[in-house]
Protein backbone atom coordinates (compact mmCIF):
# COMPACT_ATOMS: atom_id res chain seq x y z
CA UNK A 1 0.00 0.00 0.00
CA UNK A 2 1.46 3.19 -0.86
CA UNK A 3 0.53 6.05 1.16
CA UNK A 4 2.90 8.38 0.14
CA UNK A 5 2.06 11.47 -1.18
CA UNK A 6 2.34 12.57 -5.27
CA UNK A 7 3.39 15.81 -4.39
CA UNK A 8 5.41 16.95 -0.97
CA UNK A 9 2.93 20.13 -1.14
CA UNK A 10 0.36 17.49 0.04
CA UNK A 11 1.95 17.01 3.53
CA UNK A 12 0.02 20.42 4.24
CA UNK A 13 -3.58 19.20 3.00
CA UNK A 14 -6.09 18.23 4.84
CA UNK A 15 -7.73 16.00 2.66
CA UNK A 16 -4.38 13.88 2.37
CA UNK A 17 -4.13 12.95 5.77
CA UNK A 18 -7.70 11.92 6.35
CA UNK A 19 -7.23 9.47 3.36
CA UNK A 20 -3.43 8.63 4.88
CA UNK A 21 -5.23 7.84 8.38
CA UNK A 22 -7.83 5.91 6.75
CA UNK A 23 -5.78 4.01 5.04
CA UNK A 24 -3.13 3.23 7.52
CA UNK A 25 -5.96 2.09 9.69
CA UNK A 26 -4.52 2.10 13.74
CA UNK A 27 -1.36 0.89 12.94
CA UNK A 28 0.92 3.74 14.76
CA UNK A 29 3.09 5.88 12.13
CA UNK A 30 6.21 7.62 14.07
CA UNK A 31 8.43 10.06 12.10
CA UNK A 32 11.88 10.26 12.86
CA UNK A 33 12.10 7.31 15.31
CA UNK A 34 10.25 5.85 18.31
CA UNK A 35 9.66 6.94 22.10
CA UNK A 36 12.50 4.59 22.78
CA UNK A 37 15.24 6.35 20.26
CA UNK A 38 13.98 10.18 21.45
CA UNK A 39 13.33 9.35 25.37
CA UNK A 40 16.74 11.07 25.84
CA UNK A 41 16.37 13.99 24.38
CA UNK A 42 12.20 14.35 25.63
CA UNK A 43 13.25 13.87 29.12
CA UNK A 44 16.26 16.40 29.40
CA UNK A 45 14.34 18.91 28.22
CA UNK A 46 10.34 18.23 28.98
CA UNK A 47 9.42 17.95 32.84
CA UNK A 48 6.94 15.50 34.22
CA UNK A 49 4.97 17.76 35.41
CA UNK A 50 4.65 20.69 32.96
CA UNK A 51 1.74 21.06 30.78
CA UNK A 52 2.58 19.76 27.29
CA UNK A 53 1.03 20.03 24.10
CA UNK A 54 1.77 18.12 21.08
CA UNK A 55 0.84 19.50 18.06
CA UNK A 56 -0.13 17.25 14.63
CA UNK A 57 0.22 14.30 16.70
CA UNK A 58 -1.07 11.86 14.08
CA UNK A 59 -1.24 8.10 15.30
CA UNK A 60 2.29 8.21 16.99
CA UNK A 61 2.53 6.43 20.09
CA UNK A 62 4.98 9.36 21.76
CA UNK A 63 2.22 10.65 23.50
CA UNK A 64 0.91 7.51 25.20
CA UNK A 65 4.51 6.41 25.85
CA UNK A 66 5.28 9.87 27.79
CA UNK A 67 2.35 9.41 29.71
CA UNK A 68 2.45 5.97 30.99
CA UNK A 69 6.39 7.50 32.46
CA UNK A 70 4.58 9.87 34.29
CA UNK A 71 3.94 12.91 31.86
CA UNK A 72 -0.07 13.14 32.44
CA UNK A 73 -0.87 16.93 31.40
CA UNK A 74 -0.59 16.07 27.53
CA UNK A 75 -2.76 17.47 25.39
CA UNK A 76 -2.81 16.50 21.33
CA UNK A 77 -4.22 18.40 18.21
CA UNK A 78 -4.20 16.98 15.11
CA UNK A 79 -6.49 18.81 11.68
CA UNK A 80 -7.14 15.20 10.74
CA UNK A 81 -10.62 14.05 12.66
CA UNK A 82 -10.48 10.34 11.17
CA UNK A 83 -6.78 10.28 13.47
CA UNK A 84 -8.41 11.92 16.73
CA UNK A 85 -11.28 9.57 17.15
CA UNK A 86 -8.74 7.05 16.54
CA UNK A 87 -6.93 8.60 19.35
CA UNK A 88 -9.65 8.90 21.32
CA UNK A 89 -11.01 5.47 21.42
CA UNK A 90 -7.70 3.80 21.66
CA UNK A 91 -6.68 5.94 24.86
CA UNK A 92 -9.98 7.24 26.94
CA UNK A 93 -9.84 4.66 29.67
CA UNK A 94 -6.37 3.90 29.65
CA UNK A 95 -5.04 7.38 29.30
CA UNK A 96 -8.01 9.52 30.92
CA UNK A 97 -6.68 12.83 31.50
CA UNK A 98 -4.44 13.09 28.52
CA UNK A 99 -6.94 14.66 25.67
CA UNK A 100 -7.28 14.51 21.90
CA UNK A 101 -8.83 17.39 20.12
CA UNK A 102 -9.16 18.43 16.26
CA UNK A 103 -7.83 21.53 15.49
CA UNK A 104 -5.75 23.70 13.27
CA UNK A 105 -2.74 24.72 14.55
CA UNK A 106 -2.18 27.80 12.79
CA UNK A 107 -5.16 28.93 14.25
CA UNK A 108 -5.51 27.22 18.12
CA UNK A 109 -8.33 28.26 20.55
CA UNK A 110 -6.01 28.12 23.40
CA UNK A 111 -5.71 31.12 25.54
CA UNK A 112 -2.44 33.16 25.79
CA UNK A 113 0.40 31.20 27.77
CA UNK A 114 -1.58 27.97 28.35
CA UNK A 115 1.55 25.56 28.03
CA UNK A 116 5.01 24.97 29.04
CA UNK A 117 6.10 22.76 26.32
CA UNK A 118 4.98 22.73 22.30
CA UNK A 119 5.95 19.26 21.10
CA UNK A 120 6.29 18.34 17.66
CA UNK A 121 7.59 15.77 15.82
CA UNK A 122 8.12 16.35 12.10
CA UNK A 123 5.33 18.59 11.67
CA UNK A 124 7.25 21.51 10.56
CA UNK A 125 9.14 19.32 7.99
CA UNK A 126 5.38 18.43 6.82
CA UNK A 127 4.40 21.72 6.47
CA UNK A 128 7.54 23.44 5.54
CA UNK A 129 7.83 21.77 1.73
CA UNK A 130 8.96 24.58 0.02
CA UNK A 131 9.55 28.19 0.09
CA UNK A 132 6.82 29.82 -1.94
CA UNK A 133 5.44 32.27 -0.31
CA UNK A 134 1.82 30.56 0.64
CA UNK A 135 3.74 27.75 2.39
CA UNK A 136 6.03 30.74 4.15
CA UNK A 137 3.08 32.23 5.36
CA UNK A 138 1.11 29.29 6.69
CA UNK A 139 4.51 28.17 8.20
CA UNK A 140 4.74 31.62 10.20
CA UNK A 141 1.17 31.59 11.41
CA UNK A 142 2.06 27.59 12.88
CA UNK A 143 5.06 29.46 14.40
CA UNK A 144 3.15 32.90 15.65
CA UNK A 145 0.77 30.41 16.89
CA UNK A 146 3.41 28.35 19.16
CA UNK A 147 4.70 31.13 20.38
CA UNK A 148 1.36 32.57 22.08
CA UNK A 149 0.48 29.53 23.48
CA UNK A 150 4.02 29.27 25.60
CA UNK A 151 4.54 30.76 28.44
CA UNK A 152 7.94 33.02 29.26
CA UNK A 153 9.95 30.35 30.02
CA UNK A 154 8.75 28.14 28.08
CA UNK A 155 10.32 25.46 24.52
CA UNK A 156 9.17 24.51 21.36
CA UNK A 157 10.57 21.08 20.99
CA UNK A 158 10.79 20.31 17.45
CA UNK A 159 12.05 16.97 16.17
CA UNK A 160 13.72 17.66 12.61
CA UNK A 161 15.65 16.51 9.58
CA UNK A 162 17.14 20.27 9.79
CA UNK A 163 16.96 20.55 6.59
CA UNK A 164 18.44 23.80 5.44
CA UNK A 165 15.49 25.91 4.36
CA UNK A 166 13.64 24.10 7.52
CA UNK A 167 16.51 25.08 9.33
CA UNK A 168 16.72 28.76 8.39
CA UNK A 169 13.46 29.29 8.81
CA UNK A 170 12.80 28.09 12.14
CA UNK A 171 15.95 29.39 13.16
CA UNK A 172 15.35 32.94 11.82
CA UNK A 173 11.51 33.10 13.64
CA UNK A 174 12.60 32.74 16.76
CA UNK A 175 16.12 34.19 17.04
CA UNK A 176 14.48 37.36 15.93
CA UNK A 177 11.77 36.50 18.35
CA UNK A 178 14.62 36.84 20.98
CA UNK A 179 14.13 33.47 21.99
CA UNK A 180 17.22 31.21 22.97
CA UNK A 181 18.21 29.15 19.54
CA UNK A 182 19.43 25.61 20.43
CA UNK A 183 19.72 22.48 18.22
CA UNK A 184 20.39 19.07 20.11
CA UNK A 185 21.26 16.12 17.40
CA UNK A 186 19.77 13.05 18.61
CA UNK A 187 22.02 10.26 20.87
CA UNK A 188 22.67 7.69 18.38
CA UNK A 189 20.79 8.77 15.41
CA UNK A 190 23.34 7.33 13.07
CA UNK A 191 21.25 4.28 13.94
CA UNK A 192 18.27 5.87 13.40
CA UNK A 193 17.95 8.05 10.35
CA UNK A 194 15.67 8.50 7.82
CA UNK A 195 15.87 6.87 4.22
CA UNK A 196 15.08 9.66 2.16
CA UNK A 197 16.19 8.00 -1.19
CA UNK A 198 18.45 5.25 -1.86
CA UNK A 199 21.87 5.51 -0.88
CA UNK A 200 21.11 8.69 0.82
CA UNK A 201 20.72 9.38 4.82
CA UNK A 202 19.29 12.18 6.64
CA UNK A 203 20.53 12.67 10.91
CA UNK A 204 17.48 13.14 12.82
CA UNK A 205 17.72 16.63 15.23
CA UNK A 206 15.32 18.29 17.80
CA UNK A 207 15.11 22.36 17.83
CA UNK A 208 14.98 23.43 21.14
CA UNK A 209 13.57 27.09 21.41
CA UNK A 210 13.15 28.54 24.70
CA UNK A 211 11.08 31.53 24.97
CA UNK A 212 12.38 34.94 26.56
CA UNK A 213 10.53 38.10 27.70
CA UNK A 214 10.56 40.70 25.22
CA UNK A 215 13.41 42.90 26.19
CA UNK A 216 12.77 46.54 24.13
CA UNK A 217 16.29 47.51 22.60
CA UNK A 218 17.62 44.41 22.99
CA UNK A 219 20.08 42.34 20.29
CA UNK A 220 20.79 39.38 21.79
CA UNK A 221 20.59 36.43 19.82
CA UNK A 222 21.74 32.93 21.62
CA UNK A 223 22.65 30.09 19.35
CA UNK A 224 23.85 27.03 20.90
CA UNK A 225 24.49 22.99 19.16
CA UNK A 226 24.49 19.98 21.25
CA UNK A 227 26.15 17.30 19.78
CA UNK A 228 25.05 13.98 20.69
CA UNK A 229 28.80 12.59 22.24
CA UNK A 230 28.77 16.69 24.19
CA UNK A 231 27.97 16.79 27.59
CA UNK A 232 27.37 20.74 27.33
CA UNK A 233 26.41 22.76 24.27
CA UNK A 234 28.63 24.90 22.55
CA UNK A 235 28.07 28.43 21.84
CA UNK A 236 28.14 29.61 18.56
CA UNK A 237 28.46 33.19 17.20
CA UNK A 238 25.41 33.20 14.56
CA UNK A 239 22.48 31.83 12.79
CA UNK A 240 24.78 30.88 9.85
CA UNK A 241 27.87 29.00 11.64
CA UNK A 242 24.55 26.88 13.09
CA UNK A 243 23.88 26.27 9.63
CA UNK A 244 27.08 25.37 8.68
CA UNK A 245 27.67 22.80 12.00
CA UNK A 246 24.23 21.35 11.43
CA UNK A 247 25.29 20.53 7.45
CA UNK A 248 28.64 19.49 8.95
CA UNK A 249 26.89 16.33 10.58
CA UNK A 250 24.50 15.89 8.22
CA UNK A 251 27.41 14.92 5.57
CA UNK A 252 28.83 13.33 7.91
CA UNK A 253 25.72 10.62 8.71
CA UNK A 254 26.22 10.87 4.64
CA UNK A 255 29.50 9.32 4.16
CA UNK A 256 29.01 7.19 7.19
CA UNK A 257 25.73 5.17 5.24
CA UNK A 258 28.15 5.52 2.33
CA UNK A 259 31.10 3.82 3.42
CA UNK A 260 28.77 0.84 5.58
CA UNK A 261 26.95 0.62 2.27
CA UNK A 262 30.13 0.00 -0.15
CA UNK A 263 33.30 -1.66 0.29
CA UNK A 264 35.06 0.72 -1.28
CA UNK A 265 35.08 5.18 -1.28
CA UNK A 266 38.39 5.80 -2.85
CA UNK A 267 40.09 8.38 -0.95
CA UNK A 268 38.28 9.74 1.90
CA UNK A 269 39.48 12.11 4.99
CA UNK A 270 38.11 13.84 8.18
CA UNK A 271 38.88 15.84 10.80
CA UNK A 272 36.97 14.66 14.83
CA UNK A 273 36.60 17.87 16.37
CA UNK A 274 36.98 18.66 20.25
CA UNK A 275 33.41 18.67 21.85
CA UNK A 276 34.15 21.89 23.67
CA UNK A 277 36.30 23.77 21.56
CA UNK A 278 35.58 22.87 18.37
CA UNK A 279 39.01 22.78 17.42
CA UNK A 280 40.34 19.56 14.70
CA UNK A 281 41.76 16.98 17.52
CA UNK A 282 42.12 14.17 15.03
CA UNK A 283 42.25 13.61 11.10
CA UNK A 284 41.23 10.27 9.63
CA UNK A 285 41.84 8.65 6.91
CA UNK A 286 39.75 5.82 5.56
CA UNK A 287 41.85 3.51 3.11
CA UNK A 288 40.46 0.19 1.35
CA UNK A 289 42.62 -2.20 0.17
CA UNK A 290 40.99 -4.67 -2.87
CA UNK A 291 43.74 -6.60 -2.94
CA UNK A 292 43.12 -8.19 1.01
CA UNK A 293 41.55 -10.95 0.83
CA UNK A 294 38.42 -10.97 3.55
CA UNK A 295 38.89 -13.43 6.85
CA UNK A 296 37.02 -13.37 9.92
CA UNK A 297 40.21 -10.92 11.48
CA UNK A 298 41.27 -9.06 8.83
CA UNK A 299 38.17 -6.82 8.02
CA UNK A 300 39.29 -2.93 10.40
CA UNK A 301 41.62 -1.38 12.00
CA UNK A 302 42.92 1.70 13.30
CA UNK A 303 46.25 2.75 13.12
CA UNK A 304 47.00 5.96 15.37
CA UNK A 305 50.29 7.46 13.65
CA UNK A 306 52.89 9.32 16.82
CA UNK A 307 53.21 12.73 17.05
CA UNK A 308 55.21 14.70 14.40
CA UNK A 309 55.09 11.56 12.25
CA UNK A 310 51.95 12.88 10.10
CA UNK A 311 54.30 14.36 7.56
CA UNK A 312 56.10 11.42 6.78
CA UNK A 313 55.04 9.97 3.19
CA UNK A 314 53.86 6.77 5.01
CA UNK A 315 51.34 8.09 6.74
CA UNK A 316 51.09 11.80 4.91
CA UNK A 317 50.43 10.93 1.18
CA UNK A 318 47.82 8.92 -0.35
CA UNK A 319 50.49 5.91 -1.73
CA UNK A 320 52.45 5.91 1.73
CA UNK A 321 48.67 5.16 3.75
CA UNK A 322 47.59 2.37 0.80
CA UNK A 323 51.01 0.88 0.98
CA UNK A 324 50.65 1.21 4.98
CA UNK A 325 46.71 -0.51 4.33
CA UNK A 326 48.16 -3.19 2.09
CA UNK A 327 50.89 -4.37 4.51
CA UNK A 328 48.80 -4.04 8.07
CA UNK A 329 46.83 -7.01 5.79
CA UNK A 330 43.55 -5.37 7.03
CA UNK A 331 40.32 -4.83 4.00
CA UNK A 332 39.58 -0.99 5.29
CA UNK A 333 42.73 0.76 7.68
CA UNK A 334 42.04 4.18 9.25
CA UNK A 335 44.67 6.05 9.90
CA UNK A 336 44.62 8.55 13.04
CA UNK A 337 46.34 11.78 13.23
CA UNK A 338 46.95 13.50 16.15
CA UNK A 339 46.67 17.50 16.22
CA UNK A 340 49.68 19.92 17.78
CA UNK A 341 48.07 22.07 20.44
CA UNK A 342 45.89 19.59 21.97
CA UNK A 343 46.34 17.11 24.77
CA UNK A 344 46.48 13.02 24.99
CA UNK A 345 47.09 11.08 27.83
CA UNK A 346 48.23 7.93 26.63
CA UNK A 347 47.51 5.12 23.30
CA UNK A 348 44.79 3.48 25.92
CA UNK A 349 43.14 7.50 26.31
CA UNK A 350 43.16 7.61 22.56
CA UNK A 351 41.33 4.22 21.94
CA UNK A 352 38.47 5.00 24.34
CA UNK A 353 38.04 8.22 22.88
CA UNK A 354 37.58 7.02 19.25
CA UNK A 355 36.22 3.59 19.67
CA UNK A 356 32.45 4.84 19.22
CA UNK A 357 32.81 7.37 16.50
CA UNK A 358 35.56 4.88 14.34
CA UNK A 359 32.67 2.20 14.50
CA UNK A 360 30.85 4.38 11.97
CA UNK A 361 33.15 3.69 9.36
CA UNK A 362 33.25 0.04 9.44
CA UNK A 363 33.39 -1.92 6.21
CA UNK A 364 30.32 -3.51 4.73
CA UNK A 365 30.30 -6.90 5.60
CA UNK A 366 31.83 -6.26 9.28
CA UNK A 367 31.01 -8.97 11.75
CA UNK A 368 28.86 -7.27 14.57
CA UNK A 369 30.29 -7.26 17.78
CA UNK A 370 34.02 -7.90 16.37
CA UNK A 371 36.81 -6.49 18.42
CA UNK A 372 38.90 -3.71 16.24
CA UNK A 373 42.52 -3.47 17.05
CA UNK A 374 44.51 -0.18 17.45
CA UNK A 375 47.72 0.09 15.81
CA UNK A 376 50.92 2.49 15.89
CA UNK A 377 54.50 2.38 15.73
CA UNK A 378 56.21 1.16 18.57
CA UNK A 379 52.84 1.06 20.61
CA UNK A 380 53.01 5.12 21.71
CA UNK A 381 51.58 8.14 20.31
CA UNK A 382 54.94 9.90 20.34
CA UNK A 383 56.57 12.73 21.43
CA UNK A 384 55.59 16.42 20.39
CA UNK A 385 56.86 19.49 21.95
CA UNK A 386 55.99 23.22 20.84
CA UNK A 387 58.94 25.62 21.25
CA UNK A 388 57.10 28.96 20.08
CA UNK A 389 54.37 29.67 17.62
CA UNK A 390 53.17 33.50 16.63
CA UNK A 391 52.16 35.18 13.62
CA UNK A 392 54.15 36.53 11.07
CA UNK A 393 52.48 39.36 8.73
CA UNK A 394 54.08 37.90 5.59
CA UNK A 395 53.61 34.20 6.26
CA UNK A 396 50.76 33.68 8.89
CA UNK A 397 50.60 31.72 11.86
CA UNK A 398 53.91 29.21 12.35
CA UNK A 399 55.14 27.01 14.91
CA UNK A 400 58.51 25.91 15.98
CA UNK A 401 58.07 22.24 17.53
CA UNK A 402 60.23 19.24 18.55
CA UNK A 403 59.51 15.92 17.93
CA UNK A 404 60.66 12.76 18.14
CA UNK A 405 62.21 10.54 14.87
CA UNK A 406 61.52 6.71 14.37
CA UNK A 407 65.07 6.45 16.25
CA UNK A 408 64.19 8.23 18.90
CA UNK A 409 66.58 11.35 18.33
CA UNK A 410 64.71 15.04 18.25
CA UNK A 411 64.42 16.93 15.79
CA UNK A 412 63.68 20.64 15.39
CA UNK A 413 60.84 21.90 12.82
CA UNK A 414 59.17 24.63 11.28
CA UNK A 415 56.15 24.66 10.48
CA UNK A 416 53.88 27.14 8.65
CA UNK A 417 50.40 26.33 9.72
CA UNK A 418 48.31 28.12 6.32
CA UNK A 419 50.01 23.86 5.11
CA UNK A 420 50.39 22.42 8.19
CA UNK A 421 51.01 18.76 6.32
CA UNK A 422 54.67 20.37 4.60
CA UNK A 423 57.60 20.86 7.06
CA UNK A 424 59.08 24.08 5.82
CA UNK A 425 62.87 23.43 7.44
CA UNK A 426 64.11 20.55 10.15
CA UNK A 427 67.44 19.91 11.65
CA UNK A 428 68.21 17.01 14.25
CA UNK A 429 68.98 18.28 17.62
CA UNK A 430 72.43 17.26 19.06
CA UNK A 431 71.44 17.70 22.49
CA UNK A 432 68.44 16.42 24.60
CA UNK A 433 65.98 18.67 24.14
CA UNK A 434 65.08 18.49 27.97
CA UNK A 435 68.62 20.19 28.66
CA UNK A 436 68.20 23.30 30.68
CA UNK A 437 72.11 24.46 30.02
CA UNK A 438 72.22 26.99 26.71
CA UNK A 439 73.69 24.47 23.42
CA UNK A 440 76.81 25.68 21.64
CA UNK A 441 77.15 24.36 17.74
CA UNK A 442 80.30 23.64 15.54
CA UNK A 443 77.87 25.51 12.73
CA UNK A 444 74.95 27.72 12.26
CA UNK A 445 73.61 27.66 8.98
CA UNK A 446 70.90 30.78 7.88
CA UNK A 447 68.73 30.05 4.32
CA UNK A 448 65.88 32.30 5.29
CA UNK A 449 63.22 33.92 2.76
CA UNK A 450 62.15 37.36 3.28
CA UNK A 451 58.58 37.91 2.01
CA UNK A 452 59.00 41.61 1.72
CA UNK A 453 59.29 43.03 -2.27
CA UNK A 454 59.99 46.08 -1.36
CA UNK A 455 63.51 45.77 0.29
CA UNK A 456 66.97 45.09 -1.87
CA UNK A 457 67.34 42.03 -0.04
CA UNK A 458 65.22 38.85 -0.44
CA UNK A 459 67.68 36.59 1.85
CA UNK A 460 67.54 36.76 5.21
CA UNK A 461 64.98 39.20 6.15
CA UNK A 462 66.60 42.42 7.76
CA UNK A 463 66.04 40.82 11.40
CA UNK A 464 68.02 37.96 11.06
CA UNK A 465 71.56 40.30 10.37
CA UNK A 466 70.73 42.74 13.26
CA UNK A 467 73.41 43.72 15.95
CA UNK A 468 71.30 42.18 18.59
CA UNK A 469 70.01 38.73 16.90
CA UNK A 470 73.54 38.20 15.33
CA UNK A 471 74.87 38.37 19.20
CA UNK A 472 72.12 35.84 20.16
CA UNK A 473 74.03 33.57 17.10
CA UNK A 474 77.74 34.02 18.48
CA UNK A 475 76.29 33.46 22.19
CA UNK A 476 75.61 29.51 20.96
CA UNK A 477 78.81 29.22 18.53
CA UNK A 478 81.88 27.47 19.57
CA UNK A 479 85.04 29.17 19.54
CA UNK A 480 86.31 27.53 16.71
CA UNK A 481 82.61 27.30 14.92
CA UNK A 482 81.29 28.97 11.92
CA UNK A 483 78.12 30.80 11.42
CA UNK A 484 77.23 30.11 7.39
CA UNK A 485 74.77 32.54 5.67
CA UNK A 486 72.78 32.48 2.40
CA UNK A 487 73.15 36.74 1.45
CA UNK A 488 70.63 37.41 -1.67
CA UNK A 489 71.06 41.62 -1.81
CA UNK A 490 70.64 43.69 -4.99
CA UNK A 491 71.12 47.11 -3.29
CA UNK A 492 74.84 47.53 -3.09
CA UNK A 493 74.34 50.16 -0.04
CA UNK A 494 72.47 47.68 1.64
CA UNK A 495 74.95 44.75 1.27
CA UNK A 496 77.47 46.80 2.26
CA UNK A 497 75.94 48.18 5.33
CA UNK A 498 75.19 44.55 6.18
CA UNK A 499 78.96 42.84 5.75
CA UNK A 500 80.19 45.37 7.84
CA UNK A 501 77.74 44.07 10.10
CA UNK A 502 78.08 41.11 10.34
CA UNK A 503 82.33 41.79 10.49
CA UNK A 504 81.60 43.82 13.52
CA UNK A 505 80.57 40.69 15.63
CA UNK A 506 82.42 38.15 13.29
CA UNK A 507 86.23 39.37 12.55
CA UNK A 508 86.61 36.65 9.64
CA UNK A 509 84.20 36.98 6.88
CA UNK A 510 84.45 34.81 3.87
CA UNK A 511 82.23 35.45 0.44
CA UNK A 512 81.72 32.88 -2.08
CA UNK A 513 79.73 33.62 -4.71
CA UNK A 514 77.87 32.05 -7.47
CA UNK A 515 78.81 32.31 -10.82
CA UNK A 516 75.48 33.80 -12.86
CA UNK A 517 73.60 34.06 -9.11
CA UNK A 518 73.11 36.72 -6.80
CA UNK A 519 73.43 34.65 -4.50
CA UNK A 520 76.58 35.11 -1.81
CA UNK A 521 77.30 32.62 0.46
CA UNK A 522 78.85 33.88 3.88
CA UNK A 523 81.33 32.15 6.14
CA UNK A 524 81.53 34.11 9.39
CA UNK A 525 84.42 32.91 12.11
CA UNK A 526 85.18 34.87 15.06
CA UNK A 527 88.78 34.19 15.41
CA UNK A 528 90.69 35.37 12.27
CA UNK A 529 93.50 32.57 13.08
CA UNK A 530 91.10 30.00 12.51
CA UNK A 531 91.50 27.71 9.76
CA UNK A 532 88.08 27.63 7.98
CA UNK A 533 89.02 24.10 5.90
CA UNK A 534 88.75 21.69 8.46
CA UNK A 535 87.80 18.19 7.87
CA UNK A 536 84.45 18.44 9.71
CA UNK A 537 83.32 21.91 8.18
CA UNK A 538 84.06 20.35 5.10
CA UNK A 539 81.87 17.18 5.72
CA UNK A 540 79.11 20.10 6.65
CA UNK A 541 80.19 22.05 3.57
CA UNK A 542 79.23 18.54 1.77
CA UNK A 543 76.10 18.57 3.50
CA UNK A 544 74.88 21.96 2.63
CA UNK A 545 75.64 21.82 -0.66
CA UNK A 546 73.13 18.31 -0.76
CA UNK A 547 70.48 20.98 0.54
CA UNK A 548 71.23 23.47 -1.75
CA UNK A 549 71.24 21.12 -5.36
CA UNK A 550 67.79 20.55 -4.24
CA UNK A 551 65.83 20.35 -7.49
CA UNK A 552 63.86 24.03 -7.61
CA UNK A 553 66.36 25.82 -5.73
CA UNK A 554 66.81 27.92 -8.96
CA UNK A 555 71.17 27.78 -8.21
CA UNK A 556 74.07 26.39 -10.37
CA UNK A 557 74.26 22.56 -9.75
CA UNK A 558 77.69 22.14 -11.58
CA UNK A 559 79.42 23.83 -8.99
CA UNK A 560 80.66 21.28 -5.68
CA UNK A 561 79.90 23.38 -2.23
CA UNK A 562 83.15 21.46 -0.83
CA UNK A 563 85.77 23.28 -3.48
CA UNK A 564 84.77 26.35 -2.47
CA UNK A 565 86.60 26.18 0.47
CA UNK A 566 89.05 26.84 -1.72
CA UNK A 567 88.01 29.65 -3.54
CA UNK A 568 86.12 32.08 -0.78
CA UNK A 569 87.39 35.61 -0.78
CA UNK A 570 88.11 36.89 2.66
CA UNK A 571 86.66 40.50 2.59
Amino acid sequence: MNLLPKSSREFGSVDYWEKFFQQRGKKAFEWYGTYLELCGVLHKYIKPREKVLVIGCGNSELSEQLYDVGYRDIVNIDISEVVIKQMKECNATRRPQMSFLKMDMTQMEFPDASFQVVLDKGTLDAVLTDEEEKTLQQVDRMLAEVGRVLQVGGRYLCISLAQAHILKKAVGHFSREGWMVRVHQVANSQDQVLEAEPQFSLPVFAFIMTKFRPVPGSALQIFELCAQEQRKPVRLESAERLAEAVQERQQYAWLCSQLRRKARLGSVSLDLCDGDTGEPRYTLHVVDSPTVKPSRDNHFAIFIIPQGRETEWLFGMDEGRKQLAASAGFRRLITVALHRGQQYESMDHIQAELSARVMELAPAGMPTQQQVPFLSVGGDIGVRTVQHQDCSPLSGDYVIEDVQGDDKRYFRRLIFLSNRNVVQSEARLLKDVSHKARPCYDVIMFDVDSKDPTLGMSCPPPAFVEQSFLQKVKSILTPEGVFILNLVCRDLGLKDSVLAGLKAVFPLLYVRRIEGEVNEILFCQLHPEQKLATPELLETAQALERTLRKPGRGWDDTYVLSDMLKTVKIV
